[in-house]
């Protein structure tokens, strides 16, 4: 794809297209690429942590509450 131009002095310019990928076209795949390897790495260390961590412990309940939910199904709490 190359056009043939003929200048004042009869030399004959080619101008040529240029050839290869669009520099645009490729810093949006490598931005993509990595956008994918995040998520997807991501996702694996999610599934991982999901299979082999314990489960959390749940946080003490204060003997305040307990009463208080005591008080509230109609179970007298001990010593009252």
């Amino acid at each position: 794809m190359s056009n043939e131009f003929a200048d004042k002095g009869d030399k004959i310019i080619y101008e040529t297209e240029a050839e290869g990928f669009n520099p645009g076209l490729i810093v949006l795949l490598v931005i993509g690429g990595l956008l994918i390897t995040f998520l997807v790495g991501n996702y694996i260390l999610y599934s991982y942590a999901q299979k082999t961590l314990p489960p959390r412990k749940k946080k003490p309940v204060s003997k305040k509450k307990m009463k208080r939910e005591r008080l509230k199904q109609g179970v007298s709490a001990p010593g009252e």
